[in-house]
């Protein structure tokens, strides 16, 4: 496993320290690792949907493509027994 370092201010190292203290995370080290998983995947589902608007954009779906789903969603929720 690779090492990074790095400094963080006193406060921040405190609140790491209350989510040790406390079973959210088993170690600082934990938090740091959780922490820059959260970074990377919140990066990762960010460019996903940048990706998803840029297609859209480049060929926006047409209406009859859409019809059919709705359709569908329409006799599902007229079928539901409430």
């Amino acid at each position: 496993m690779t090492q990074l370092v790095t400094r963080v201010d006193v406060e921040l190292v405190r609140q790491v320290d209350r989510l040790v203290e406390s079973g959210a995370v088993s170690s600082r080290s934990d938090a740091v690792r959780k922490g820059l998983r959260a970074v990377v995947d919140t990066e990762r589902r960010r460019s996903v949907a940048a990706s998803i608007v840029d297609g859209y954009r480049r060929l926006p779906q047409a209406e009859d493509e859409a019809g059919w789903s709705d359709e569908i969603a329409r006799a599902m929720i007229a079928e539901e027994p409430w």
